[in-house]
């Protein structure tokens, strides 16, 4: 088992998991402003931080996407900050922020993804913080309707209750949950009427993430709802099933879908990439004459296939890679050619 070990991620894993853990202690106020009653969660948090940043060192480790990690930073260093900076600010809003990537498959998955999209992120913004007792609230000196903002233990704002700001502090995570149902209900609808998505998608792949989601959006609500009109009759199980269900979306993160929601920003860089790429010299296919590659990007993709093991080099001294999809089929054809000429049979 431990030969499988991957030492570099390791050691990365460890590390940034002992950071976590000093930066929960430093930022509660040695524990001082800690939550006892989430330590579930606190565990399950420093548990897909290790995960996570294990998968992710490994990830980079493959050629090609370390190629395009390293190519991308270092295009970003080389006199273009301000223009590539515009361009990745241009792609954050539209694909990240606005998930425009994933509206071109159709209406409905777009919206369902955008839903989703932003009620996990404004989730992760509120419970990461109160897990780890960066932020918290307390009752101001002197008064019970007033209610303050510390964040690292520094009070940073106030807003008195039952007000609309209140309502919106308080209920901050029901407000992501209905964003993520509504979401997932797109989501499901889509995967039980798309002919092409009932024909290839899996349990563990396209349902399961789905249900995971809407048993922590449904939990969550439950909970709620249970303190305001059920006088926390039910305030037990909501509370301990959705502990449950939280802890389980943490442990699967690192191995499952959900591990795209890590990968996703890295791709920013591929923007920078492909104006690189355009701006530069093209590759020239020696048998069409025409352009139909960066040659940045011919460069890279024979290092990268070089350092997979593969030889792509001709007897002539050229590579099979510099030539476009045209050229190809045509040396493949003079070759059949050819073995046809020299067998004697240029049919049958």
């Amino acid at each position: 088992m431990f030969a499988t070990l991957n030492l570099l991620a390791l050691l990365s894993a460890s590390l940034a998991t002992l950071a976590l853990v000093v930066s929960i202690y430093v930022g509660s106020r040695n524990l001082g402003n800690f939550d006892p009653a989430l330590i579930a969660y606190l565990f399950g948090c420093i548990f897909a931080c290790f995960g996570v940043v294990y998968r992710y060192t490994v990830w980079l480790q493959r050629p090609p996407t370390w190629r395009y990690f390293s190519r991308g930073w270092q295009l970003f260093f080389t006199g273009k900050a301000i223009s590539y900076g515009w361009e990745l600010t241009k792609h954050f809003v539209g694909n990240f922020l606005g998930q425009n990537f994933i509206r071109k498959r159709g209406k409905s998955v777009g919206y369902g993804h955008f839903l989703m999209a932003w009620g996990c992120l404004l989730a992760f913004a509120v419970t990461f913080p109160l897990v780890f007792g960066w932020i918290h609230f307390g009752l101001k000196p002197g008064g019970i309707n007033t209610y303050e903002i510390y964040v690292f233990g520094f009070k940073t704002d106030e807003f008195p209750l039952h007000t609309w700001i209140a309502e919106l502090i308080f209920n901050a995570l029901n407000w992501s949950a209905i964003l993520v149902i509504a979401g997932v209900m797109l989501m499901m609808r889509r995967r039980l009427t798309h002919a092409g998505q009932i024909a290839i998608q899996t349990f563990e792949n396209d349902w399961l993430p789905l249900l995971l989601l809407l048993a922590i959006s449904v939990t969550g609500i439950g909970i709620s709802v249970d303190n305001r009109f059920m006088e926390g009759r039910a305030h037990q199980f909501m509370a301990i099933t959705h502990a449950i269900t939280v802890i389980l979306f943490l442990i699967w993160m690192p191995f499952g879908k959900f591990f795209h929601i890590i990968q996703r920003p890295a791709q920013l860089g591929i923007a920078i990439y492909r104006r690189a790429a355009d701006e530069g010299p093209q590759a020239v296919c020696p048998h069409t004459g025409e352009a139909f590659l960066s040659g940045m990007q011919l460069s890279d993709l024979k290092h990268v296939t070089a350092e997979l093991g593969f030889d792509f080099t001709r007897r002539d001294g050229k590579s099979h890679l510099d030539y476009s999809p045209c050229g190809k089929r045509a040396l493949l054809a003079r070759a059949h050619l050819k073995a046809r000429q020299k067998s004697g049979h240029l049919f049958g």
